[in-house]
């Protein structure tokens, strides 16, 4: 690709993509656990490509050196909450169905042909008792009040009904490619925080789009797999992540303002289902 224009497209917890002239995006990754994880990524998206009906990265791996991916661009913009309230209910169901289908089509691939391929465990979460002592301290007085209630019914939740599979765990807003023109979602990408872990949890992340959507997302998976997602337990699920997100950022100044009104916004009142 001598002469070619290049740009950077994003620069992630891991790697750094960038654009080529012509649609083609290439990763670097930044340290060894990263080159893991982009290997893994790799293997991953080889199984779930022919058994999804939502576009993914066709990922080819070089070695290099340096150590790189390249796929096609998928055409879209991350969809944001601004972006999101613009959308119409027929727009919001066309999206809730389409991601309901990415979940029930991910969730219906043997668990063990993915560990075959590489997936891992999800990431754990802090413990209750750290965010309590780290987390909490940071919220308002209201907010800490309610934050100490989600803490409390997350340590009284159950196993999850429908046990562990393996999912994508990563379905917000700066994770799609989403086309505010046609109000289409063209794809899904960045695969890597997908692995092993309980199926209802799969659902809170796109409550970082507007838990409306959420919502939406559930109904619409209800419809595809006959089952009922439990509107309480991922109520729960989504506080708890939330806090820990906040304890997580404790010492980090540039993130904690943002996630603490996250938080916040979420505790005193945006829980409608």
């Amino acid at each position: 690709m001598a002469g070619a224009a290049f740009a950077i497209l994003g620069r992630g917890w891991h790697s750094t993509a960038v654009l080529a002239k012509g649609g083609r995006v290439f990763k670097f990754p930044r340290d060894a656990a990263a080159e893991a994880a982009l290997r893994r990524e790799a293997g991953l998206l080889q199984v779930i490509r022919p058994r999804v009906r939502m576009a993914v990265p066709d990922m080819v791996l070089h070695e290099g050196p340096p150590l790189m991916s390249e796929h096609a661009l998928l055409p879209g913009e991350q969809l944001l909450t601004a972006g999101y309230q613009r959308l119409g209910a027929v727009a919001r169901d066309r999206l809730a169905r389409d991601m309901a289908r990415f979940h029930t089509d991910l969730h219906r691939i043997p668990a063990g042909q993915m560990v075959d391929a590489g997936a891992q465990p999800i990431g754990a979460w802090l413990k209750a008792d750290q965010v309590r002592r780290v987390g909490l301290p940071l919220l308002s007085n209201e907010s800490r009040a309610l934050g100490a209630d989600i803490l409390d019914r997350f340590e009284r939740l159950p196993p999850d009904l429908f046990g562990e599979t393996y999912g994508f765990f990563d379905g917000h807003g700066w994770n799609m490619a989403f086309d505010p023109a046609t109000e289409r979602l063209n794809g899904i990408y960045d695969f890597g925080d997908s692995g092993i872990g309980p199926v209802q949890q799969e659902f809170i992340y796109s409550s970082l789009i507007d838990p409306d959507l959420t919502w939406r997302i559930a109904a619409a998976y209800e419809d595809e797999t006959g089952r009922t997602i439990d509107r309480d337990r991922v109520t729960t699920l989504i506080g708890m992540h939330r806090l820990v997100e906040v304890a997580e950022s404790a010492g980090d100044a540039l993130n904690l303002p943002a996630r603490v009104h996250a938080a916040e916004a979420f505790l005193q009142g945006h829980v409608q289902y």
